[in-house]
C-alpha cells in the first residue's frame, strides 16, 4: 500500500525521467523509495541519505530495493543502483541504543566477512568509540567492491548473506516485529554455533576461539544471540527465501574471522543445520 501511494504521488507530482527521487531515511525507507523509483516510468534517478547506521553500512548501497510479502522478506524488488549515497553521520548521534545496535550487527557481518582487524575493534568495545564514519566507510568500501564484481548476487555477492538465511527467517517468524539487525545477529550466532559443531571451523577457528569470540561480540553490543523460535519453523520459513534455487538454497558459512565460504545444500539439510546451532533465547 505504502508503494502504490509513493507511485501515485510520483505521478500527481508530473515526476519525469529527469528528475530525482530522495531517500532519506532508514533502510526501509531506502527501499521502498528506490523500488518506487525503480518502478516509475520504468525507471528514475534515485539518491541514498541514509540516517540510520544500518542503512549507512549496509542497505544504502548496493542497489538492492525491495519490499516483503507475506511469504517472507525482500520477495518483490528491483536492482536500480543509485546515482549518489550521502551520509551524515550527525544524524546517528539522534539514534536509540536499540536502533545502533541494528546497524552494530551488519558491521559485525561486514568484519566475520572480510576483516579481523575491523573485528578487533568491534570486540573491543571501540566501534561507537572511535571515529564512526571511518568504520562506515570500511563497511561501504567492501560492500561496493563485492557488488562491483557481482551485482545481480550471481555469485561472490552471495557471502553478503551471511547470518541473512536465518535472520530472514527470525523476521518472518515474528511477523516482522524482530528488528532487521537484530534478527540478524542471532542468525549469525546460528550460523557460526553451527559451522563449530559440525566441523566446518578447524584448527585456529575453534570455539574457544573464532567462533566464542563473534557470539561474544554479538552479545556486548546489546544483540541476541539466540532466539525462542525453534529450527523448525525457522527451515519452514526460510523455503521462502531469495537464495533458494529449486530443492537446494546457499548458506555462508564462517570458516575464520575475515572469511567465510558458500555452501550449497539441499534444502531438507537446513533444519538439521539449524539444530546445530540453535540455542534458546
Amino acid at each position: 500500500d505504502t508503494l502504490s501511494s509513493i507511485l501515485e504521488f510520483l505521478a500527481e507530482e508530473h515526476l519525469t525521467r529527469t528528475d530525482c527521487v530522495a531517500a532519506l531515511g532508514g533502510g526501509v525507507t531506502g527501499d521502498m523509495a528506490g523500488l518506487a523509483a525503480a518502478l516509475y516510468l520504468r525507471g528514475v534517478k534515485y539518491v541514498q541519505l541514509p540516517t540510520t547506521l544500518l542503512s549507512a553500512v549496509d542497505s544504502s548501497v548496493g542497489g538492492k530495493t525491495a519490499i516483503d510479502l507475506k511469504a517472507g522478506k525482500n520477495l518483490a524488488g528491483a536492482f536500480l543502483q543509485p546515482s549518489a549515497v550521502i551520509c551524515d553521520t550527525n544524524c546517528l548521534e539522534t539514534l536509540p541504543p536499540e536502533v545502533s545496535a541494528d546497524g552494530a550487527a551488519e558491521a559485525i557481518k561486514t568484519a566475520v566477512l572480510s576483516d579481523a582487524g575491523l573485528f578487533n575493534a568491534i570486540e573491543d568495545g571501540m566501534f561507537m568509540m572511535t571515529d564512526t564514519a571511518a568504520i562506515i566507510a570500511h563497511c561501504v568500501q567492501y560492500k561496493a567492491g563485492v557488488v562491483e564484481r557481482d551485482e545481480k548476487e550471481q555469485g561472490e555477492r552471495k557471502l553478503l548473506n551471511l547470518g541473512h538465511t536465518v535472520g530472514h527467517a527470525i523476521e518472518k517468524c515474528s511477523d516482522f516485529t524482530i528488528p532487521h539487525g537484530h534478527a540478524v545477529a542471532a542468525g549469525l550466532a546460528i550460523m557460526t554455533r553451527a559451522a563449530e559443531n559440525l566441523g566446518w571451523m578447524t584448527g585456529e577457528s575453534k570455539r574457544t576461539l573464532e567462533a566464542e569470540r563473534i557470539e561474544s561480540a554479538v552479545e556486548t553490543l546489546g544483540l541476541p544471540s539466540a532466539t525462542k523460535y525453534p529450527p523448525a519453523a525457522l527451515a519452514q520459513a526460510a523455503l521462502s527465501d531469495k537464495k533458494r534455487a529449486g530443492d537446494s538454497i546457499t548458506i555462508v558459512v564462517p570458516s575464520k574471522i575475515g572469511r567465510c565460504e558458500l555452501k550449497t545444500i539441499p534444502v531438507m539439510e537446513l533444519q538439521s543445520i539449524i539444530e546445530a546451532g540453535w540455542a534458546l533465547e
